[in-house]
């Protein structure tokens, strides 16, 4: 990642004054021209700047983003989806002006079929808010990010989480997609049906295209019933290497856990320090199985022999959902006990996964490359899919400070590549990885351009987002 990439584009002065002109007749006071709002919608959670949009618009159904995306394929005007704005990558950017689309007031639950275990949404709902509307159904949507994220965002950046080792990603959960195309029309992906060979795969062609193809008007989402039992728990471990390897004799010995999470000593100091805990200062897994109490209880023992085995402390586990939520409330909030570490501070988040029998290799050779280049940076990661990220806290008014972060930063990914590994896992490309993406798949990049001009010839929909044109 280098600034330098992030770049103004091309505005379109004269079609966005007339696309806010065109526009407000019929949406009124749900179109907003104020900086406070507008900043609002264009702000990062990491060390991108912002780059505002012109307006901030609130579609109340698809009807209204039909009518929007007419008129801003008429007038050429930029169109960013904005979910809850917590992304990462500057993914709700406007680097070409144009019109925010607030999704926030799209929060229906459309339909719940309990027998087929599944659901159709609008995008602007989150997911805790879901999961309040599915509590008294037995059901729940497992995928949890961290942050109470949007389940339009969470489709649109193929975002996964804690739990994604048991239930999988927004890849593997998200079932059709109702999407607004760049001529205004709405089209649905696929039926519910489990599966299906009828045709190309739009589906997961929608999923991860970060708002570059399509704006989302409805998520129809796979569903999952209750666990009868829920326990998890922390242990502690000598080395990173021997936490990382308790992980990748658990994933390989098929233990079915549902959450284990990795964090190393600087993440437990800050994690202990911002969210009250006092566990040790070693590096740390956060575990949770989910089950019938006898399967938890032999889950629980199996890996608990793992943990001995690799040199841990007793694994110690629980029932007691107050104790969990405390527990998870904390790993939840490792971004900001990492911000906390440092307040004066930036931070830059970053993301990389590699294949689970070099998960090892690849943080241990991360947290010596930190220490080596005296940096503050503690790694928390998703560990089971050998997904981690390094807080890395930096002054970014210092030149040296800042060209010594991005070059960490390229460190990291070209070690995440060489092992066959990702720039990403759950946080997208955005504009921070752009040059990333190119380094990772090469001349297929060329043919998402082509996807990408088929789809929205005019390059209304998110610009200057995963790679130029």
């Amino acid at each position: 990642m280098a600034l330098s990439a992030i770049r103004s584009g091309l505005r379109n002065e004269t079609g966005i004054a007339a696309a806010l002109a065109a526009l407000a007749p019929r949406f009124g006071n749900r179109l907003q021209t104020g900086e406070a709002l507008r900043r609002q919608h264009a702000h990062s959670t990491t060390y991108i700047p912002a780059q505002l949009p012109d307006a901030v618009i609130f579609p109340e159904s698809a009807a209204d983003v039909c009518a929007i995306v007419g008129v801003a394929a008429e007038h050429r005007v930029p169109l960013i989806a904005f979910g809850t704005g917590s992304s990462l990558e500057g993914h709700v950017n406007a680097p070409s002006g144009g019109l925010s689309l607030d999704m926030s007031r799209m929060t229906r639950v459309l339909s719940v079929n309990q027998g087929d275990l599944d659901c159709t949404v609008e995008p602007g709902i989150t997911r805790e808010a879901l999961n309040t509307e599915l509590r008294a159904t037995g059901l729940f949507f497992p995928i949890d990010p961290g942050a109470n994220a949007s389940i339009g965002g969470m489709a649109s950046t193929r975002a996964s989480g804690t739990n994604a080792v048991r239930y999988g990603t927004m890849r593997e959960n998200v079932l059709a997609l109702n999407v607004v195309t760049g001529d205004g029309r709405e089209i649905t992906t696929a039926r519910r049906a489990r599966k299906s060979s009828a045709g190309y795969d739009l589906t997961r062609l929608f999923v991860g295209a970060e708002g570059t193809l399509g704006i989302i008007t409805a998520v129809t989402l796979r569903l999952h019933g209750i666990p009868d039992m829920i326990a998890g728990g922390v242990c502690h471990f000598p080395t990173i290497a021997d936490a990382c390897n308790a992980v990748i004799l658990t994933i390989q010995s098929g233990i079915p856990v549902a959450r284990i999470e990795l964090l190393d000593a600087l993440q437990v100091k800050a994690s202990n320090a911002y969210s009250n805990l006092s566990l040790p200062e070693t590096p740390t897994l956060f575990v949770e199985f989910h089950g019938s109490p006898e399967g938890v209880a032999l889950q629980s023992q199996a890996f608990g022999e793992i943990v001995a085995e690799m040199g841990g402390t007793d694994f110690s586990w629980t029932s007691n959902a107050e104790e969990r939520a405390a527990l998870w409330k904390a790993r939840h909030n490792g971004y900001w006990a990492q911000r906390a570490l440092a307040p004066g501070l930036a931070i830059l988040s970053t993301d990389v996964c590699v294949p689970i029998s070099r998960l090892a290799d690849c943080v241990t050779e991360t947290q010596e490359d930190s220490i080596a280049h005296g940096l503050i940076a503690p790694i928390v990661g998703h560990a089971g899919d050998g997904n981690f990220h390094v807080g890395l806290l930096f002054n970014d008014a210092d030149p040296a400070a800042l060209a010594g972060a991005e070059a960490f930063v390229e460190r990291l990914n070209a070690r995440a590549l060489a092992m066959d590994g990702t720039c990403t896992g759950e946080h997208g490309i955005g504009q921070g990885k752009m040059p990333f993406l190119e380094a990772e798949l090469g001349g297929a990049v060329d043919l998402m351009r082509q996807v990408k001009r088929g789809l929205d010839p005019q390059n209304i929909f998110n610009p200057g987002k995963i790679f130029r044109l």
